[in-house]
Formats: C-alpha cells, structure tokens, sequence
C-alpha cells in the first residue's frame, strides 16, 4: 500500500523535473553545420534584400524563443521612474542602476519632488553610479524641464522626449516602446555589435543602425526584438569572447567562428541567468518570474 502510494508522487517528481529541462534547452546549432552555414553566407554573393529580410525576422523568431522572458531590464513603475533610471543607466550596468533607485524615487517619487531638489541632495543616492555628479545635474534639469513645458508629465513623442536634458534618440526609444507602447529599435552597444556580426549593417552610427535594421524587422516588433538582441548580447554574443559554441542562431549569423565554437567550452562563458550552475534562476525566469521577485527570493542578477 505504502509503495503503491508513493509511484504517483515519483513518477510527477519525475515529469516536472522533464518539463523543467524541456523548458531549459535553446535551440543548439551543431558546429559543423554552423560553419557550412557561416561558409556560405561569406562565400556567395551579396545577399539580397529579401533574404537579408528572411534571415533577420527568422533570428527575431529564434532568439523570442530563447529569450521569451525578455524586458527592460531597469525597474520601473512609471514613464518617469523608466525615464530617469535610463538616463541614469549611461556609463554602467542596469543592475546597479536598479540598487539606487528604490531609494532615489522613494524620496523624489515625481518630476516635481525632483525639479525642487538640490544637486548635493541627490547625489548620495546614486553616488555608487559612474558621472554622478553629472547625472545627478540632468536628472534635476530634466525634471524642471518636465515641470514647466510638460505639466510634469513625460511626453509620448520622439521629437519631445529628445529636446530634454540628457534625452538622446536611444533612451527617447526605450520609454516609448517600455512606457507607452509605441514600437521603437533601441541601439545601444550591444544592439550595434549584433547588428553588424549578423550583417544586418556595417554602419557604426546608432542612427544609422537603427535605419538599416528598421526596414528588416516588422515595426510592431522593434521594441521586443531591441530586448531580445540586447539580451542574447549581454548573455551569449559578447563583445570579447561570443560563445559561438552554445549560439542558438549560428547557421543564421555570418560571424559564426568568431568566439569559442567548441560547445562545452562556450557554455562556460554564457552569462547572467543562463550562466553555468544558475539553472533555478534560468528557470524562474522561464516560469514568469519578474526580476523584482526573484530579487526578493535572494537571486542574484549580476552577471
């Protein structure tokens, strides 16, 4: 009786531990055929326009595949929160970004609470950040600049947003597309390297980039595949050492050969959530996670 009773309990012990490995596994690309892949994209003659279209939306699929838990990386709980931490995120790494601004909009909840402090009043909260000094001067400026031409509000327009202080077209984009939906390509270094290793452009430019990958992707996709792109970046396509091995679109991207090929040695130099031995992590974020809440559970989301 008692060994009947435990069967159904091992064997659904048994089936999560196979949906959470299902769930795991990224498309692999065996090196041999990323090679010939990478061969013939290098060797044949320009590739047209139409298959450019093809190869890039086919990679979009892939790495939403990959990477379906992809979003802005910066916590935020409105476009202002969202505005202020992008601006402040220049020069150092969303992660430490989020570790100042629970505190910092705690006390400055608002352009108003904001555009009244003082510089030296800021500063101690994000005084961990590289250029405080400096952002801590922008973000006041901007706030004033919210106050007097936008009633406090943060505008929902390209043109707007890029006439506030420390607004560039790069941080205008990531809040239309995070706060108000309004499609938009994020090019920061990440999305540029991409970029160019897939052959999508060879301009260095962000704006630049931004056209050239504009005309490949739907626009209704831009916002997501900004993330996606700046994700597989930051976890797997690395500016140093891309771990070409472990890739999951290499038979799509002309730059296979780059980084380490050999896949053993490639799944040692993935990153954050997908990094060797972050398998709950990885998991989590799989299951629907918000980074918020596997903060509180303890997880760490450095990488």
């Amino acid at each position: 009786m008692t060994e009947n009773a435990t069967q159904p309990a091992a064997g659904a012990q048994n089936t999560a531990a196979e949906n959470a490995e299902s769930l795991l596994q990224i498309r692999f690309v065996p090196e041999f055929k990323a090679a010939a892949a990478a061969r013939r994209l290098n060797a044949r003659a320009p590739e047209s326009h139409l298959a450019t279209v093809r190869r890039a939306r086919k990679i979009n699929r892939i790495l939403g595949e990959t990477y379906p838990y992809a979003v802005a990386e910066l916590d935020f709980d409105n476009p202002f929160e969202l505005l202020i931490a992008t601006v402040l995120s220049a020069q150092t790494t969303d992660v430490r970004v989020n570790s100042v601004t629970g505190a910092l909009f705690a006390r400055y909840p608002d352009a108003a609470a904001l555009a009244s402090a003082r510089t030296e009043e800021v500063e101690p909260y994000i005084q961990s950040l590289g250029f405080y000094r400096a952002k801590a001067r922008s973000i006041i400026t901007l706030s004033q600049q919210l106050v007097e031409r936008h009633n406090g509000q943060v505008p929902s327009t390209l043109e707007e947003l890029v006439e506030l202080a420390g607004v560039g077209r790069k941080t205008a984009n990531v809040v239309l597309g995070n706060a108000f939906d309004v499609p938009g390509l994020t090019v920061d270094t990440h999305f540029g390297r991409l970029a160019r290793r897939m052959g999508f452009t060879t301009a260095d430019a962000p704006e630049a980039v931004e056209k050239d990958v504009a005309e490949l992707i739907d626009r209704k996709d831009w916002t997501l595949f900004s993330h996606r792109m700046v994700y597989h970046g930051r976890r797997i396509c690395h500016a140093k050492k891309p771990a070409c091995g472990v890739c999951p679109v290499a038979d799509l991207c002309p730059s296979y050969g780059a980084g380490e090929t050999n896949e053993q040695t490639a799944r040692k130099l993935m990153k954050y959530e997908m990094a060797p031995g972050r398998e709950d992590l990885h998991l989590r974020f799989l299951q629907g996670a918000t980074r918020r809440e596997l903060m509180a559970e303890g997880y760490p989301l450095s990488a």
